[in-house]
């Protein structure tokens, strides 16, 4: 805790504090992916004592196992180059258990849900698609040809995931959306994760089209089962993050990895068909124990006086913006949402003139 006992040693070829920096933004984003699979209905307090909780006693471990050098996923060759299993698949499972104990939005099936403002959506995803360079090229902690190899595959991976829901898209209303578009970059780029210090480009496209394609078709998977994951955190995020481990057991290479001098056995494409066992391994532990742990954290804190989950019926009527925050992402527009509702109404005129 506040980097204690952290001096001038070098770890992976960094001195320790910057080592330590860089995890802690993968730890602190993780639990920020969970809680869109809760928008518009959950309290903040609660919220702020489950992110502590939940980086204490499931990404912490994950990490642990995924990158210390004793780690158990680690010793038996499980390759995660930035964070699939860690990152992508424990905040997905953990929203699948914010979801559940949450329950469904009021209106939810009757009232239409859309984002609030398309162009954040893009603006957003373009700040993601050049932050996840940093994420994936990052994770080899120099500046060579690995890192350089991660950026392209990184690249590819998006964009194919992009042009591949965009187009599954394109079926329904004949329209090219961006907001599919969107979709499938972010889910391109969550499945390249785990493999982006191992695969080729070649092999990025197929990372990019399976993401594009099975992140698509797991949406629905919310309405068979009937949860409210808001921003299809499961469907992206954990699905996305288990295709891209299993995949990342196929197509690992050895040559890859040599880059930076790292040496592995590689996947199926290099004849070391075990690969995709330990990597299946990996994925099914970090998504039990990150819903397990998640389900009692929840279930529990739900029960303490103060620390309830959802808001209200009449603040959940409000926003979480207003009720929460007290403040409005766009006033004026909103405004006359808390007007009562005499003032709201046009005023109606008549023939002659008069209202």
């Amino acid at each position: 805790a506040f980097f204690m006992m952290i001096d001038n040693n070098v770890y992976v070829g960094l001195f320790e504090i910057c080592y330590a920096f860089y995890q802690n933004m993968f730890a602190a984003i993780t639990p920020a992916l969970i809680f869109g699979a809760a928008a518009e209905r959950l309290r903040l307090i609660p919220c702020i004592v489950f992110i502590f909780l939940w980086t204490t006693l499931s990404y912490d471990f994950i990490a642990y196992w995924t990158w210390a050098p004793n780690g158990w996923l680690n010793v038996r060759g499980n390759l995660d180059f930035a964070g699939g299993t860690p990152v992508h698949i424990s905040s997905g499972f953990a929203a699948l258990a914010y979801s559940i104990v949450l329950g469904r939005r009021k209106g939810l099936g009757t009232e239409e849900f859309k984002p609030h403002s398309l162009n954040s959506v893009v603006l957003g995803t373009a700040l993601l698609w050049f932050g996840w360079f940093g994420f994936n090229g990052g994770s080899a902690f120099k500046g060579n040809a690995r890192a350089g190899m991660a950026c392209i595959v990184t690249n590819i991976a998006a964009s194919v995931g992009g042009l591949v829901w965009m187009t599954l898209d394109f079926r329904h209303q004949r329209k090219f959306s961006a907001f599919g578009f969107c979709n499938g970059v972010v889910a391109g780029l969550v499945c390249i994760t785990p493999a982006s210090g191992f695969v080729s480009p070649w092999a990025s496209v197929i990372f990019g089209a399976f993401a594009g394609v099975i992140c698509h078709f797991a949406i629905y998977i919310k309405n068979f089962a009937k949860f409210d994951d808001a921003l299809d955190v499961f469907a992206i995020h954990g699905i996305g993050g288990i295709t891209g481990c299993v995949l990342t057991g196929i197509f690992a290479q050895k040559w890859i990895a040599a880059l930076d001098g790292t040496i592995i056995q590689g996947g199926w494409v290099d004849g070391h068909f075990v690969q995709i066992g330990w990597q299946i391994a990996g994925a099914v532990s970090g998504a039990a124990w990150s819903f397990t742990i998640s389900l009692i954290l929840l279930v529990v804190l739900n029960f303490i006086p103060g620390l309830r989950l959802r808001l209200d019926e009449d603040m959940e009527e409000m926003g979480v913006d207003m009720s929460q925050i007290g403040e409005l992402a766009h006033h004026h527009v909103n405004e006359k949402s808390f007007l009562p509702p005499s003032i709201n109404e046009p005023e109606t005129v008549l023939d002659d003139g008069k209202v």
